[in-house]
């Protein structure tokens, strides 16, 4: 279970003060990479509990910048790629629940989805959509997600 107690932590004014990550790779000219999806939820324990407990996500993240404010991310494993969970972040605000179909590619369909089954989260069958293979979820407050299996890629 995720056990931790959220950390209250404050914005550095200066951004020389903010910690990184000297091993992460520098970001080619040119490129955009997608590194946060923000995923609107009522109860932010109860969801981090499900993605980090059920689906298996690193809970990287859970701090209080500020009052009012909590910023949970989490990882799938194996991605470039976080969700985070907020509140009080007017600019992240979003109807609960109204997020869909964020996929999450697997090299074995199967496996996967028994996995998650025997985390416990109520993953639908496996469907062929013309030789890609789809298992749909969604979490606590209905936003959906898709397993996706594309064989070439395994």
């Amino acid at each position: 279970m995720t056990d931790a107690q959220p950390t209250q932590t404050e914005i550095p004014a200066d951004i020389a003060d903010i910690p990184t990550d000297l091993t992460a790779p520098p970001v080619p000219p040119g490129t955009f990479l997608l590194e946060l999806v923000p995923v609107p939820v009522k109860d932010i324990d109860r969801a981090k509990a499900f993605y980090a407990d059920r689906l298996g996500f690193q809970v990287d993240v859970d701090v209080r910048p500020a009052e009012g404010v909590r910023i949970v991310q989490l990882t799938p494993p194996g991605s470039a790629c976080s969700i985070t969970l907020t509140e009080g972040v007017p600019s992240l605000d979003m109807p609960v629940g109204t997020l869909r179909g964020l996929h999450l590619v697997v090299s074995d369909i199967e496996e996967a989805r028994t996995a998650l089954l025997d985390r416990g989260a109520d993953v639908g069958p496996v469907e062929d959509l013309g030789g890609v293979y789809y298992a749909a979820f969604a979490d606590p407050d209905g936003n959906t997600w898709t397993l996706q299996h594309m064989p070439w890629r395994a």
